[in-house]
């Protein structure tokens, strides 16, 4: 006999997996995102020798646009406006 505390606990469980596979189901564009952009940029250093600072900020540009992002981020860096390696180590005190 199926008692009341084993269907609450059942249906417990499958809200949980529902809610996992939205968000998982909303991340996943930001990841596939992410590496994408990060292999953009990995491949423009290594390929045309430009520097370009890795940071939270610009893993969260890469992630939020994608290879635009990334593209737009190496123009930043290649003009010196921003993602530029050891520039905030000049402007810190």
């Amino acid at each position: 006999m199926v008692t009341p505390l084993e269907v609450g606990v059942l249906l417990l469980a499958l809200a949980a997996l529902v809610g996992a596979y939205r968000v998982v189901r909303a991340v996943k564009p930001f990841v596939v995102n992410a590496v994408v952009g990060l292999l953009t940029l990995l491949v423009v250093q290594a390929v045309f020798g430009v520097s370009v600072a890795i940071t939270p900020l610009t893993l969260l540009v890469v992630a939020v646009a994608g290879f635009p992002g990334a593209i737009l981020v190496v123009l930043l860096s290649v003009f010196g406006v921003a993602f530029v390696p050891g520039l905030l180590a000049l402007v810190a005190p």
